[in-house]
């Protein structure tokens, strides 16, 4: 834990209200691994039906590969979570890099990619990656204000997260471009 750790929590405890803590929590559940993997199930589906294979592996294949990423994190760092008085969730695995806010970040930027991809430029694709970017944001607060993570858990998740679609995207687009500029046999 770091100075700014410790005061982002005292300040998070300071604006803490019954209807701010339950409307955290609805968030905080958006972002969870059920939901994530609810989320990206749809979409995969979706993509598949569509017949749009390589966003559909991308996003699965992201949030597949990325929640086994994470838990190695998790236990690699070891890292305890805030206390016990002050954190809202009963939660007994590590805090390093939150889950919540890594895994709202590769969904986030897959669906993002894939937005940019199937979606023609437009206020409404400009909208919805901009709703994207909230969502994850928000995720990761929510889980500073339950004190379920530090700060500093919740940065690296993105992080982790952002790094983590990023290779995704970048294999996927890699792999379409060798496909489209292959030679006719």
């Amino acid at each position: 834990m770091t100075a700014v750790d410790q005061s982002v929590l005292n300040w998070m405890l300071e604006i803490r209200t019954p209807g701010l803590t339950d409307a955290v929590t609805v968030v905080t559940h958006s972002g969870g691994t059920v939901a994530a993997f609810v989320i990206s199930t749809v979409v995969t589906v979706a993509l598949l039906v569509r017949r749009h294979a390589a966003e559909a592996v991308m996003v699965a294949g992201a949030m597949l590969s990325g929640w086994a990423a994470m838990s190695l994190l998790k236990l690699l760092f070891g890292r305890a979570r805030p206390p016990v008085p002050e954190r809202l969730v009963e939660l007994d695995s590590y805090s390093f890099p939150s889950g919540h806010a890594m895994m709202s970040a590769i969904l986030a930027c897959v669906l993002g990619a894939v937005v940019v991809r199937l979606v023609a430029p437009s206020v409404r694709r400009i909208g919805l990656l901009v709703l994207l970017g909230c969502y994850t944001v928000a995720v990761g607060l929510s889980r500073v204000y339950l004190a379920a993570h530090w700060l500093t858990d919740v940065l690296a998740g993105w992080a982790f997260g952002v790094a983590w679609a990023a290779l995704w995207i970048w294999a996927i687009s890699h792999r379409s471009r060798r496909r489209t500029h292959a030679p006719a046999v």
